[in-house]
């Protein structure tokens, strides 16, 4: 068995960096096109993209009827799919395309006003519409660094990285040595890049709300924030469907820059909501964000999986 994928593997791989490739060259419309005639079939025949997605959308949005959540879940895996299709666009594409691509730029002035200062910037950037085209964006007109995790399929790594890292991104490893690459970054006046919805590892967060639900959410950011004075803002590249993106930058919700973690944790999701609040269809739903529940046992918590996936 284990022959058996690491022979598999490379073929994966060249498949998927040959698809991203024949893509790059690709009409943003065609690959709508191409997102809408795909999207209903993950729907479909992805149950476990689909049924994530529907149980996130119920519990964020219990008021609005079943029928209103599922026309959601499939529009929003329709984005999620054009964001798959996209990354060789972002990554391999002609830079004045994907440049030109770009019709707006709302709240640039937080940026280059917080740099005028001498502050470095933390953009948190959340799984929305399409981040690696707002990587491609902060990367081009700031110095800026970013977080970086291999993906699954290890010989994808490479193209990865040079799609990220072609505008002159910096990206740095999870770990206490890419912690200690964002700080010095931040105090060189620079902008970083932070994912605020991706659940920590234990140890590493605390339950805050996110739609009236804990959900365990990491704590660099006070730590960051507390030792440079950075100025915080909400990142997303907002798709206009088949005609490019418009990037929003929004001041962060004032709680981020509290000491208290808990709260800090708080604003971090508060900014995330805000974000989907632009479109919610173009929310990566399917990502579980509740997966980690705590329970008070004696007086002490106890960690537990959410019941719900």
């Amino acid at each position: 068995m284990a022959d058996s994928r690491s022979q598999s593997s490379p073929r994966q791989a060249r498949a998927i960096a040959g698809l991203w490739k024949s893509l790059a060259g690709r009409r943003l419309a065609t690959l709508w096109c191409l997102s809408r005639l795909a999207g209903p079939l993950v729907h479909r025949f992805s149950r476990r993209e689909r049924e994530v997605t529907e149980i996130n959308l119920g519990e964020v949005y219990p008021a609005r009827s079943t029928a209103e959540r599922r026309r959601l879940a499939r529009e929003s895996l329709t984005h999620s799919t054009a964001t798959m299709l996209e990354l060789g666009f972002a990554w391999m594409g002609d830079p004045e395309r994907v440049e030109a691509s770009i019709q707006a730029v709302h709240g640039r002035e937080l940026l280059d006003e917080a740099r005028a200062e001498g502050r470095g910037v933390i953009v948190l950037a959340p799984h929305f519409g399409n981040w690696e085209v707002l990587n491609f964006w902060l990367s081009s007109h700031f110095p800026f660094t970013a977080m970086y995790e291999p993906p699954k399929i290890a010989e994808l790594d490479a193209v990865t990285r040079a799609g990220r890292e072609r505008m002159g991104a910096s990206l740095v490893p999870t770990n206490p040595r890419g912690v200690a690459a964002l700080l010095k970054a931040l105090k060189r006046s620079e902008a970083i890049g932070i994912l605020p919805d991706q659940e920590p590892d234990w140890g590493s967060g605390v339950f805050a709300p996110f739609f009236g639900r804990p959900a365990y959410t990491a704590t660099l950011l006070p730590k960051l924030v507390a030792r440079t004075e950075a100025r915080v803002v909400t990142g997303v590249a907002r798709r206009i469907p088949g005609r490019g993106f418009e990037l929003h930058f929004l001041p962060a919700d004032t709680r981020v820059y509290s000491p208290d973690e808990a709260e800090s944790a708080t604003g971090v999701n508060a900014c995330v909501e805000a974000a989907i609040a632009l479109d919610p269809a173009q929310y990566q739903w399917e990502y579980k964000r509740y997966r980690k529940v705590v329970e008070e046992q004696q007086g002490h918590p106890r960690h537990q999986e959410f019941r719900l996936y």
